[in-house]
């Protein structure tokens, strides 16, 4: 059960790098989420991690061994694939067996007639048949275990595709995206179940996924990739409250992040035509940096709107764009009044638009006049020019 580390790994193509120099330490047990958008080289991580891709440059460590060079066999990893990779002439027994039967193998097994007794031979040892019902009743798969694949649903088959990952009590499990062709429903059900097997195997699982609510609620750490580029590596609550730069802030929680553009004056932060009350103390610490210009990134749910004609020293002036009615909250999105870039109001694109979660529902349809309002205590500020997070 290692620890792995990642030691200047870097990975290329020709003359495309995908992955550029990275280092990070997974400690034993860990639930690691390689998270971003799509042709991020999230695939590619956990495919050096694997073996199944060569590293270019850096080092890979399980614990104190160099694995470069090792074979995906000699790194005893466990891989399940986004497409499940079921055999589908084969019962879901042999499924799950089939790791254990690779293992016992022989070159003669190759023969015709021999192969086949050979395997059913193995499958029939009691140590085997043992270890299969094991696993099938830890993912409640006992009654399906004289079933085909077809015959199965797709979260069925993805619990098959962990059966047979588990069969051989890996150092390390490794899963790119297996639920990405479940419903929402499965997802949720399978989420809960990934995250109970990690608590129940006690080993280090690494997890590729482009959707954040995977990561947020199964990962123990998270590393954010975009173009190639480690992010942040830190556990959910760090990335989510405090994020790195504007690519993390605006690519983690749902509604994102909010990054007001501000610049400081005499009188304050003014954000388009409206100068933030009580931001005078904010404004001289920002002058102070050497730039006028400064990027607010303030939580969806730190945000309270209100309606119009609602008065306040603390709130400025917008118009609602998107009504989200969920139930137990709305989502509202709005522009502020005066802001440049801003698409007109009920247009099909919602670019420049700013959002808040709201508790139950609201009276506020599209096009009505709001006011806003946030505490600056709230806020996370964010460098103008490159975008990384900074203190005030």
């Amino acid at each position: 059960m290692p620890t792995i580390t990642f030691n200047g790994v870097s990975k290329s193509f020709g003359a495309n790098t995908v992955i550029k120099e990275f280092n990070a330490e997974v400690p034993d047990k860990d639930f690691l989420v390689l998270l971003g958008p799509s042709g991020c080289g999230k695939s590619t991580m956990l495919r050096m991690i694997a073996g199944l891709t060569e590293i270019t440059a850096g080092e890979l460590r399980f614990d104190d061994t160099v694995v470069n060079d090792l074979s995906p066999k000699r790194r005893n990893i466990a891989f399940v694939f986004q497409s499940y990779a079921l055999y589908p002439h084969m019962k879901v027994r042999s499924n799950i067996a089939f790791p254990l039967v690779m293992d016992n193998f022989r070159w003669w097994h190759h023969i015709p007639i021999v192969g086949g007794l050979a395997r059913r031979a193995i499958l029939k040892r009691a140590d085997v048949a043992e270890k299969v019902d094991a696993v099938a009743a830890m993912l409640e798969l006992t009654d399906y275990l004289d079933r085909r694949p077809k015959a199965l649903s797709g979260g069925q088959r993805q619990r098959v595709a962990l059966a047979r990952s588990l069969i051989r009590d890996p150092a390390v499990y490794l899963l790119d995206e297996p639920l990405s062709n479940l419903d929402a429903k499965l997802r949720s059900q399978m989420r809960a179940a990934i995250s109970a097997l990690h608590a129940r195997v006690r080993k280090t699982f690494v997890y590729v996924t482009h959707d954040q609510v995977e990561a947020m609620t199964m990962g123990t750490r998270i590393i954010v990739l975009n173009d190639g580029v480690v992010q942040q590596y830190g556990t959910p609550k760090e990335i989510y409250d405090r994020p790195a730069n504007t690519f993390v802030a605006t690519f983690i929680g749902s509604p994102p992040m909010n990054v007001f553009l501000a610049e400081a004056g005499a009188d304050g932060l003014r954000v388009g035509d409206h100068v933030l009350p009580g931001s005078r103390d904010a404004a001289e610490r920002v002058i102070s940096r050497g730039s006028a210009m400064i990027r607010l990134g303030v939580r969806a749910e730190k945000i309270a709107i209100h309606p119009g004609d609602a008065t306040g020293e603390n709130l400025i002036e917008a118009r609602v764009a998107v009504v989200e009615h969920l139930g137990a909250e709305t989502i509202v999105g709005f522009a502020l009044e005066g802001t440049e870039g801003v698409n007109v109001v009920g247009a099909a694109s919602t670019s420049g638009l700013f959002y808040a979660r709201l508790t139950g529902e609201v009276p506020l349809s599209v096009n009505d006049p709001c006011r806003v309002g946030f505490a600056l205590d709230a806020v996370t500020w964010f460098d103008h020019a490159s975008g990384r997070r900074v203190e005030l």
